[in-house]
């Protein structure tokens, strides 16, 4: 067993539901040890769409890395996802974030997910349940690095 971490996110539909939904789904793959509140977060990159509901999971996996890609993948498709537009509006989003502390660079695989150190959406729930982690590239925490973030703060809220 691996223990990883994987972001969910919703911006269409019934937000809430479908993360749970989602939650649901990898529990019957592997074991949840811990999810994180559910966030409202402002859009990134095309901020032209409805707010964000994120949240973080740790996992215990036995799923190999490209496993675990491909069944997340798979899961955004049964839950209905469809990519419209690069970094559009999505019923449903899930990303690995680490697989333990293994450094992946493959064109379709980076772990740690390479975009981790500028995403609150991501850092503040991670930070939550796993402030200790330690991000093997920037060798530095998950506390430290949402410390370290230069963003506006105020475009996230916890609200479950």
């Amino acid at each position: 067993m691996v223990e990883a971490s994987i972001a969910l996110g919703s911006n269409v539909g019934e937000r809430e539901e479908n993360l749970r939904k989602a939650i649901e789904i990898l529990k019957g793959k592997m074991t949840v040890v811990k999810t994180s509140s559910f966030y409202e977060t402002k859009p990134m990159y095309v901020e032209d769409q409805g707010w964000f509901l994120n949240c973080t999971a740790k996992v215990d996996t036995d799923l190999k890395p490209r496993e675990l890609l491909e069944f997340l993948k798979k899961t955004e498709k049964e839950l209905g996802r469809k990519v419209v537009k690069k970094n559009g509006p999505r019923i449903i989003d899930l990303d690995i974030l680490f697989y333990g502390n293994q450094i992946i660079n493959d064109n379709d695989l980076q772990i740690p997910h390479p975009k981790i150190a500028e995403r609150l959406f991501v850092l503040a729930p991670l930070a939550e349940i796993e402030p200790n982690l330690f991000h093997p590239v920037y060798n530095k925490t998950i506390s430290e690095l949402l410390f370290l973030l230069n963003c506006d703060k105020s475009e996230i809220r916890r609200v479950i």
